[in-house]
């Protein structure tokens, strides 16, 4: 197991200054409708050095009182024009065009998927200081195993290094890590690291930081009906039983940790498809695209999705 207290580990927010697109093409859509390299980020304060540490409660005090009561006095102010009312409890991202942003300037896929890594800790705590409640992230999807073996093995290697260097930060902040997707094809050691991380976080509530990592959609509704099938065959419920709730309940993101579906979903680097990403869960969630690619995706760009957000009007297939 790890030891957090005599492992240092180095903050996982430390963030570059990215790159702003010269004409990013942005819009909301309803859902109605390969080589080593050596990358340097300029050092910046840590995620905990800005922000409150969960702090430990006195004995026989409301736990629930005490953490309401110290987010409204300790919650920041909002960058304009966003309102707290309006924020969307759960984002989800598919963080697209790292391999593009790297050929365009002559590097390496392996220095897009770093730069990409730096852009993720910046959302991530920015999602954290502005009460977004649930941040799910794409990360590798089952399809992705068909990439250059080089790129592939970079991208194992990073994921460990993502969940090694967050551990202190996610403990001290408050942040409960999860991962979807079918961990089986992962190597021993991350697939060890990963149960150790979650393991660690299963109690924290500030933050669900979902992590989707060899992960497919088609896959998991599979795997709903195929779980409820089962129970069929052995007579645990009748074919009248089966309900969209109850496939609902098979899919992995809550036999794992039951959580809310995205109330928007975000696609950088042009591409205007899901590829496979939360099919059953995103049914309802707002779409927003960018041109602009994942490792230039920045604080602005960030806003102006959540903004785009916030001046939908969610019907849900009523009429209001």
């Amino acid at each position: 197991m790890l030891s957090y207290s005599s492992v240092h580990l180095a903050s996982p927010f430390n963030h570059h200054q990215t790159i702003l697109s010269s004409s990013p093409r942005r819009g909301l859509i309803p859902n109605d409708s390969s080589a080593s390299f050596s990358y340097r980020p300029r050092p910046s304060p840590s995620l905990t050095s800005s922000l409150s540490p969960v702090a430990a409660l006195p004995a026989g005090s409301s736990a629930t009182t005490l953490v309401d009561e110290a987010e409204q006095e300790a919650a920041p102010s909002l960058p304009s024009p966003l309102k707290r009312e309006l924020l969307p409890g759960h984002v989800a991202i598919i963080m697209d065009g790292n391999s593009r942003w790297a050929r365009a300037r002559g590097m390496p896929t392996s220095a897009g998927h770093e730069a990409g890594y730096q852009v993720l800790k910046k959302i991530l705590e920015l999602s954290y200081k502005w009460g977004i409640r649930t941040l799910t992230v794409f990360a590798f999807s089952a399809e992705n195993w068909n990439r250059p073996k080089v790129e592939v093995d970079f991208l194992l290697m990073l994921f460990e290094r993502v969940l090694k260097e967050g551990i202190e930060d996610f403990m001290r902040v408050g942040i409960r890590i999860c991962l979807i997707g079918d961990s089986t094809e992962l190597p021993e050691s991350l697939q060890k690291l990963i149960k150790e991380v979650t393991e660690a976080t299963k109690n924290n509530t500030k933050l669900d930081f979902i992590v989707a990592i060899s992960y497919s959609g088609r896959r998991d509704i599979t795997q709903a009906c195929k779980s409820i099938a089962e129970k069929v065959k052995h007579g645990l419920i009748e074919p009248a039983d089966i309900t969209e709730s109850l496939v609902a309940q098979e899919l992995e993101t809550n036999r794992i940790v039951e959580l809310p579906y995205p109330d928007l979903l975000i696609r950088t680097s042009g591409e205007l498809r899901l590829s496979n990403f939360l099919l059953w869960q995103s049914a309802y969630s707002e779409l927003f695209f960018t041109d602009t690619r994942w490792p230039d995706f920045a604080e602005a760009d960030y806003i102006e999705a959540l903004t785009c957000y916030q001046s939908r009007q969610r019907r849900f297939g009523q009429r209001i």
